[in-house]
């Protein structure tokens, strides 16, 4: 007798946990399709695409998954704030094409190869070159109130072709 009820509560419990995997896949299909929504209506003005952090998309013109991961470095002048060097911003973008390994790209808004910081950079044939970072800093948040709320833009065009900037 004793058997019956551990075998009927463990077939219980399985059950119990069998529900629980069909409520949170539910919840995740439910948030994909949220997320299918808002890729149809990306965002897209002109040759610039626009991206806000953490933000994944696939593109599919170009073949490749576009991740706007952070922005790793924004040393921008603060808006209302005289300052000797106008400061950069770099976002980490990770790139992925159908047949490549993830890639991160570290795109920043000044071209100074000294310093590492490139505007552009070149994956599977197409040069990405970062258009726009924003908000801008201001004097009295500075850069970690705007953690989380950055949006970038970017221009993919076939290597070989020039970039167009703002």
């Amino acid at each position: 007798m004793l058997h019956k009820a551990i075998i009927f509560s463990l077939g219980l419990l399985t059950l119990t946990g069998c529900n629980a995997q069909k409520k949170t896949k539910t919840s995740t299909e439910t948030s994909a399709t949220a997320n299918t929504k808002d890729t149809k209506a990306m965002k897209k003005e002109g040759n610039t695409l626009y991206f806000t952090e953490g933000e994944n998309r696939f593109l599919k013109e170009y073949e490749m998954n576009v991740t706007f991961k952070a922005i790793s470095e924004d040393s921008r002048c603060p808006e209302g704030v005289n300052c000797v060097w106008a400061g950069v911003a770099v976002a980490d973008v990770e790139v992925m094409g159908t047949a490549t390994r993830p890639v991160t790209l570290h795109l920043a808004t000044t071209e100074n190869a000294g310093r590492n910081y490139f505007q552009s950079a070149e994956f599977n044939g197409y040069t990405i070159s970062l258009t726009e970072v924003s908000p801008f800093p201001n004097a009295q948040g500075g850069t970690k109130a705007l953690a989380g709320k950055y949006k970038i833009g970017i221009t993919i065009k076939k290597t070989g072709e020039k970039p167009t900037m703002r």
